[in-house]
């Protein structure tokens, strides 16, 4: 007769139940051992760097077909909203050979590259449906000619630089600004050349002297010294004189309004016979 087993586990058994009651335990057989095989197996695979560069250039080649699909190739290039010189430059500075894959554009950079021109004051660069690269663009407005020792160059209002010219007869309807900081004060500028639209004949332009204030200057070397403050304030003052006295078609070299509560004129040669057949009166409040 055969002995009866023991239906008790052993010692190992128990212990190995009562690890597997733990949960730490349930969850690391669970996840870490099939991640702890996969692993293994992808350092096994990842051993031999020959495979491992012919994984890469398969990559690289899906890559590269997916990227060259006819429907992600840009083939030409738009330029709107821009002058034909503007345009070109554009197409000169992007200088793109197409067509080309629209993965391989970076649009940020082509429109900061845009914006880099001095004619651009903004830009917007996108892909358009039908391979067309599209780059819109806002141009400068000159709106005077600034003057310095390095020539002529249009300005817009804020002084911006937007194209040099060779000579002021290739835009005489705006206004010429001469002298070092002139670029800065633009606006001061243009509100001055507002107000000597009866003087448009004989104005030659504003004088920015010592990058703080104006001068106006007339022909027959005439010239209207204003303030540091209150330039325009004192320029209509002048003009009113002028509308009421003809004060500048008389031989006065300068009109120096620097301190409007004390005009001062400066008389040409035959100023002094004016000055006694007419009285000027210059006080503020006239």
């Amino acid at each position: 007769m055969r002995p009866m087993k023991d239906p008790a586990p052993s010692r190992l058994a128990y212990k190995l139940n009562r690890l597997m009651l733990r949960r730490g335990v349930r969850t690391s057989l669970r996840w870490g051992l099939p991640v702890l095989i996969l692993a293994s197996i992808g350092a096994f695979w990842a051993s031999d760097p020959a495979r491992v560069e012919a994984a890469k250039d398969h990559v690289a080649e899906l890559r590269r077909e997916v990227e060259e699909r006819p429907e992600f190739m840009v083939r030409m290039m738009a330029v709107e909203e821009a002058s034909p010189a503007v345009a070109a430059d554009i197409r000169e500075v992007l200088s793109l050979d197409f067509p080309i894959s629209s993965f391989d554009l970076d649009m940020d950079a082509l429109r900061a590259r845009v914006e880099e021109l001095d004619a651009v004051a903004s830009a917007a660069v996108q892909v358009k449906s039908g391979g067309v690269l599209s780059v819109a663009v806002t141009e400068r407005i000159p709106v005077a000619v600034w003057r310095t020792g390095g020539g002529l160059q249009l300005v817009d209002r804020d002084g911006h630089r937007v194209v040099g010219i060779a000579s002021r007869v290739e835009r005489p309807e705006l206004p010429l600004v001469v002298g070092d900081g002139g670029d800065k004060a633009i606006g001061e500028a243009l509100a001055l050349y507002a107000i000597s639209t009866p003087l448009a004949e004989r104005l030659r332009g504003f004088l920015r002297v010592g990058e703080r204030r104006w001068d106006v200057v007339l022909d027959r070397d005439q010239r209207i010294l204003l303030p540091e403050e209150g330039a325009v304030a004192a320029f209509e003052k002048v003009m009113a004189l002028d509308q009421a006295q003809d004060l500048l078609a008389r031989d006065v070299a300068v009109v120096d309004f620097r301190n409007p509560a004390r005009p001062v004129l400066r008389l040409g040669n035959s100023g002094l016979d004016d000055l006694f057949e007419t009285d000027f009166n210059l006080s503020e409040g006239e």
